[in-house]
């Protein structure tokens, strides 16, 4: 869609034209690539090729003498012997320079390794994790935060990210919503190029750009009851209209490579499913990348019942397109075998080898296989003071202002006394949020030093954590310890409350109680929070709730009873500065949500975009409807919302016709007016209906946003365009296709305050 604007603002700042002198480089041409390719690819025997599919975590010190025995030893004579074509966790450019030395040195062809590791919203300057970010619907952002991953992970010796995770997910529950964009098609759509374009940069041969990862494709993110590495068991509409998008415009944004998913799909693992990785994304959609295995899930075909053993695995694994295998062995280990018998074709492996060699030429690596690994770059680029600058732009415009009755915020930086309360108050580590590279622990800058910061001596500043949140030492890989009992830090906390002029009360989750494996049946308040909360309120009712979180969370009493709530995610290495930001007003939250919060987790899955079902809401007291008996359908604040410290005003919804053909453009114009006193930022959302399809089709769909900025009392006519291509489905005739017929569009500042008008599509 092309979204034109009527008037000029300024929507770039310095810090997002971040550049890195580096030297001149140009993108290999592709023909002389492939050319390459050939020519190397025939030289190479049977075991060498087998070996680039093959993909192992460092279990050893790269740095250190060679390990003596074990999985060590043998990975390190794969490595010297070629039959190792990629590496993950290997950190540190001394450490990537040894370990490539190890390979090109020693191996007879000379062939480098690819390193890989997880850059997901930040490499050692930690950025909002990605919903959080997102929630900033600001594309120019999130291209600048994923550049800046890049170069702080490429100094570092790192050429592959494995991000953008872009599943689309419409469950609280699932853990790994944090790491995604939430639960809308376009907008996730959107982002996915953008981070594509922020990883990759517009020279994959740089030596500040990295390749990026689509993952985890498909439908990781719409797992059963919420619970993570589960089934997943959808229709083709549901997975070609809200699943593939993202995929798709990641591949059409030039992205490298791909990672297939955990889960099943109707029966059949996305590791051994030859319609989604060899006829849709390298056959229909034309992927010239290649697909690698998320963490043995090659060898997780036997458990799911769908392989005897290791080698029947491996031979399930190459036929349906997954090319490269992380941490399985499955391929090094049987498919050498396996050709020589015959069960595999030389031509499958040849495909693969060609797909991988070409990420490797393209990110010049035959040329220089160290000119990632400088520690002088290392030392001056990672965790850079202008990176850090960008962190907190980047966390101060995911802030979502969720409610502000009087209005309480924002708070006056004058005399008085400010309590600030909660067990997340302090923390210096939760702001990190999950996945956060190699960010350090206690690095972030807390909420207390955010707001001491700002106030200097003008505001006295007390604090009290009230309660523990975990319990324990914190791990990646370990469940947390929840506090359900200790509540002996809540007087102490209540008595300074009652005393305080005013009250920041900072509540949410520790950054590992959302992330990989951190699926929740319940999604409120952990622990003792819910009696801290109630407890200061009714000490202070000036009271401004800081929600710290990487999940939707159930907070139906906290809404009715806070008079104010920011939503601040985890929003990384800045987080205490931007939030200071915001609640001092020295900025005014733009911030919308990118997916909606439940007022009671029986609702999830919960999404805006839903069908109608044959029995939609009705006028009367009937109970024969889809619904509840206990609560309302929709939710407690939907996808899209999110106030600002000033407000406004919508008008003049116009079409500029009534009946468009498939050649024609239809535009539809809207006013925006800023009717508050303060300068503010608003995203105005631009949605679609398709009345009648050939399949039910969503009662609402997000087709187009732009965020503006107005000054008070500023109007601007904000203009969207839409074509044929734009009203597109997956239709009841198994294709992309648009049907003529009526349709609604709808423009407002989320998808339930909205104005609209009919159009037909002859």
């Amino acid at each position: 869609m092309l979204i034109t604007r009527c008037s000029t603002l300024l929507v770039l700042v310095s810090y997002f034209l971040i550049s890195v002198s580096a030297p001149a480089s140009a993108t290999p041409a592709t023909a002389e690539v492939a050319e390459r390719v050939e020519v190397l690819l025939k030289k190479m025997t049977l075991q060498e090729k087998i070996g680039q599919l093959n993909q192992y975590s460092s279990t050893f010190d790269v740095t250190g003498p060679p390990p003596e025995d074990g999985a060590g030893l043998r990975r390190y004579e794969q490595i010297r012997t070629g039959q190792v074509g990629s590496m993950l966790n290997v950190l540190g450019a001394d450490a990537t320079r040894k370990a490539q030395a190890l390979a090109v040195e020693n191996s007879r062809l000379g062939i480098p390794m690819l390193f890989g590791y997880d850059v997901i919203h930040g490499y050692r300057t930690i950025f909002p994790v990605p919903l959080g970010e997102t929630a900033s619907w600001d594309l120019t952002t999130i291209e600048a935060t994923a550049r800046v991953a890049a170069i702080e992970a490429a100094a570092a010796g790192i050429h592959w990210t494995f991000a953008p995770m872009v599943d689309i997910s419409r469950d609280a529950r699932w853990g790994r919503i944090m790491e995604g964009a939430g639960e809308d098609p376009y907008l996730g759509a959107r982002v996915a190029a953008a981070r594509v374009h922020g990883f990759q940069g517009s020279d994959l041969a740089a030596n500040d750009t990295i390749a990026a990862c689509a993952k985890h494709f498909a439908a990781y993110g719409l797992a059963e009851a919420g619970r993570d590495y589960n089934v997943v068991d959808i229709s083709m509409d549901t997975l070609h209209n809200v699943v593939l998008p993202p995929f798709r415009a990641a591949v059409d944004a030039g992205v490298l490579t791909v990672m297939n998913s955990f889960n099943e799909i109707g029966g059949t693992p996305a590791t051994a499913n030859s319609y989604l990785q060899r006829d849709l994304l390298k056959g229909q959609w034309g992927f010239d990348g290649f697909v690698v295995s998320d963490w043995g899930s090659i060898g997780e075909l036997v458990p799911h019942g769908i392989a005897e053993d290791l080698e029947h695995a491996a031979t399930q694994a190459i036929h349906a397109g997954s090319d490269m295998d992380m941490e399985s062995s499955a391929y090094v280990t049987h498919l050498s075998a396996l050709v020589e018998s015959g069960e595999v074709d030389e031509a499958l492996i040849d495909d693969a080898v060609r797909r991988i060699l070409r990420v490797k030429f393209l990110l010049g690596l035959f040329e220089d296989p160290y000119r990632y690994s400088d520690s002088e770059r290392e030392s001056r680029l990672v965790s850079a003071d202008e990176h850090h600058e960008l962190a907190r732009v980047a966390a101060r415009k995911s802030i979502v202002l969720l409610k502000n009755d009087g209005p309480l915020l924002p708070l006056a930086k004058k005399s008085g006394t400010l309590a600030v309360i909660g067990p997340l108050a302090a923390d210096k580590d939760s702001p990190l949020g999950s996945w956060r590279g190699t960010g350090v622990s206690d690095s972030a800058v807390s909420l207390l030093e955010g707001i001491e910061a700002a106030v200097g001596d003008k505001i006295e500043i007390q604090y009290a954590k009230g309660v523990d949140l975990g319990m324990g030492e914190r791990s990646f890989i370990r469940e947390l310890q929840i506090n359900e009992d200790d509540t002996s830090g809540i007087a102490g906390a209540v008595a300074l409350a009652r005393n305080a002029d005013r009250v920041v009360l900072a509540l949410g989750e520790e950054a590992f109680q959302s992330g990989e494996g951190r699926s929740q049946a319940g999604i409120g308040l952990r622990g003792v929070q819910q009696q801290l909360l109630e407890a200061v309120l009714k000490a202070n009712p000036r009271t401004v709730v800081v929600l710290m979180n990487g999940r939707p969370l159930e907070i139906s009493w906290m809404a009715e009873h806070a008079p104010a709530i920011l939503e601040t995610w985890h929003l990384g290495s800045q987080a205490g500065h931007a939030i200071a930001d915001v609640l001092f007003g020295d900025y005014n939250p733009g911030g919308k949500l990118p997916v909606s919060f439940p007022r009671h987790v029986g609702q999830e899955p919960l999404y805006y975009n839903h069908r109608s079902t044959g029995r939609p809401a009705r006028g009367d007291d009937l109970v024969f409807w889809s619904h509840y008996t206990d609560i309302p359908n929709t939710p407690l604040f939907p996808f899209g919302f999110g106030l600002s410290y000033t407000t406004f005003e919508f008008s003049d919804l116009e079409l500029s016709a009534e009946t468009v053909g498939r050649d024609d453009r239809l535009e539809v114009a809207v006013t925006v007016r800023n009717t508050g006193q303060r300068t503010g930022v608003e995203v105005v959302q631009f949605y679609v209906r398709d009345l009648i399809g050939s399949v039910t089709r969503p009662i609402l769909e997000l087709k187009g946003f732009e965020r503006i900025e107005l000054e008070p009392g500023g109007v601007e006519r904000v203009l969207f365009s839409i074509g044929v291509e734009d009203l597109a489905f997956y239709t009841a005739a198994k294709r992309w296709e648009t049907e003529s017929g009526v349709f609604e569009v709808s423009v407002g500042n989320s998808s339930v305050n909205r104005q609209s008008a009919r159009f037909t599509l002859e």
